[in-house]
């Protein structure tokens, strides 16, 4: 006979919630395995004579669940190998298939291993928490391992339960992390040794005194009861999402539908303007809602096409997804970036392979794929970045230098002598000479105009404030007194 294990489950309370099944097969088996003795049904067993060897000692010893859980299913498969011919019985509270780490390993590992496993279910503790919680799973219902708990899991509209809440630490994981969805005294229910007589307990405590309790256990688990509460759904995309195609539908709002990709086009583009705005203030209220506004932009152009069933917002988000994975092969892959200049270069080079891949004619010149609505001054710097990597570039700053000052002579002449149109030829050479410059200095030639914008209204703000004070206007003052006023904000507002 090949060497086999059986894997059975004591339920989740005394030998009442043992299957007969369960009950006759380790009557009939000496070799007993327990993953943990600190289940109720093991002291009554032992009133039927019937003994484990427990791997207790194994929490102890090792440093964290997964080695235990790794060293259990190896020593399994050790066992049934070095008593081939015997019954092999490890035994697991509640269900074999009900959050139970070591049978996942097990089956897992058993086949190449030529071990023969079999799984003989029990009451897992999810049947005591439907019954004694009182709610039906068909309504829709997930279990989730404190352990792994993160706020991409949480969906208020379904009745959740948390299981393994082992120790107060934990206790307080699953509380921050339920409090990225749920207010701080939102009402859970926590349930210890559901059950089981003499010990279960069932309180219902305010989200925030979670991890104040007296006592936790294995035996310990936390219910959320589904909530129609919108409330509870705010920070979530598929809400947003559904706001955004109620709006466009029928019953929705009358200027929402009627809007095409094209009327609201110019929308998109102030938005961003507003959102680049609220960087530059390093205003975390204004990014946060102007940030919003440009996610708006995105739903409303993606909510059109689900309309015509060309796409979804869904398959952009796979979209963008797909390309972060593929084009950072030295995160999700096999490869490795030195610093940040390689992992631009990885990107270049996964962006070609990935255009490739989706059969998109290569292009004809290097400066293609330049938007053509972007902005002249961001224009410039890209058009010169695509030539200087090919080789096309100044080798150094000083001849940027040079032909900044040639293109100011030109323009001088110009304005002297030629036409208008010739003058604004010649301002636009200057233009982009100074673009040349702060790629050499590596400054964000939009930027830095912005940053000197906002220094000059500061500044001319304060020539109006003075005026204000000394009860004049423009009209009243001259040339000379404004730059002294100039020269003051100078010092007065630090940049």
């Amino acid at each position: 006979m090949p060497p086999s294990i059986t894997v059975v489950g004591l339920g989740s309370g005394g030998e009442d919630q043992l299957t007969l099944g369960t009950l006759k097969v380790l009557e009939q088996s000496a070799r007993r395995y327990l993953r943990t003795a600190d289940h109720p049904v093991v002291s009554d067993l032992k009133l039927r004579n019937i003994t484990f060897e427990s791997f207790d000692r194994l929490y102890e010893q090792l440093d964290s669940f997964e080695e235990v859980y790794e060293t259990i299913a190896q020593q399994l498969i050790e066992a049934s190998k070095r008593y081939t011919g015997e019954t092999i019985i490890y035994a697991v509270p509640g269900h074999p298939m009900v959050a139970e780490r070591t049978v996942q390993l097990l089956r897992q590992r058993a086949s190449g291993e030529g071990v023969e496993l079999k799984l003989l279910g029990g009451e897992s503790f999810l049947d005591q928490a439907f019954t004694r919680l009182g709610f039906d799973p068909i309504e829709g219902f997930q279990l989730l391992d404190a352990a792994d708990l993160t706020r991409e899991h949480l969906r208020p509209r379904i009745h959740t339960v948390i299981g393994q809440v082992y120790d107060a630490f934990t206790a307080s994981e699953v509380k921050l992390t339920l409090m990225n969805v749920y207010p701080d005294d939102h009402p859970v229910i926590v349930g210890q040794a559901l059950g089981v007589d003499g010990q279960e307990n069932i309180l219902h405590v305010p989200l925030h005194e979670l991890d104040r309790l007296e006592s936790y256990g294995n035996l310990m688990l936390v219910y959320l009861p589904a909530s129609t509460d919108e409330r509870l759904r705010r920070r979530s995309f598929e809400r947003l999402h559904e706001i955004v195609s109620i709006l466009r539908s029928p019953e929705g709002c009358p200027w929402d539908r009627e809007q095409t990709h094209q009327s609201i086009r110019r929308n998109f583009i102030e938005e961003t303007f507003e959102a680049i705005e609220a960087l530059d203030l390093d205003d975390p209220d204004g990014m946060k809602e102007e940030f919003g506004d440009v996610i708006l932009q995105v739903l409303l152009h993606s909510q059109m096409e689900e309309e015509t069933g060309a796409f979804d917002v869904y398959d952009v988000l796979a979209e963008l997804n797909d390309k972060l994975i593929f084009r950072h092969p030295h995160v999700f892959g096999g490869e490795n970036a030195q610093d940040a200049e390689e992992a631009l270069q990885n990107w270049e080079q996964m962006k070609a392979e990935e255009k490739r891949r989706k059969g998109i004619p290569e292009r004809l010149s290097i400066l293609d794929g330049i938007p053509k609505d972007l902005p002249a001054l961001p224009r410039a710097h890209k058009q010169q970045k695509k030539a200087a990597g090919v080789g096309f570039d100044w080798p150094d700053l000083d001849g940027v230098f040079d032909k900044i000052e040639e293109e100011l002579q030109e323009l001088r002449q110009a304005v002297k002598q030629e036409s208008r149109e010739r003058q604004k030829d010649e301002l636009g050479d200057l233009l982009f000479a100074v673009v040349n410059a702060s790629r050499f200095i590596k400054a964000d030639p939009e930027e830095a105009l912005a940053g000197t914008n906002r220094k000059f209204a500061e500044r001319f703000k304060y020539i109006e404030e003075q005026l204000r004070i000394n009860g004049r206007t423009f009209e009243q003052t001259d040339l000379l007194e404004m730059e002294a006023w100039w020269q003051e904000a100078k010092t007065r507002l630090l940049p």
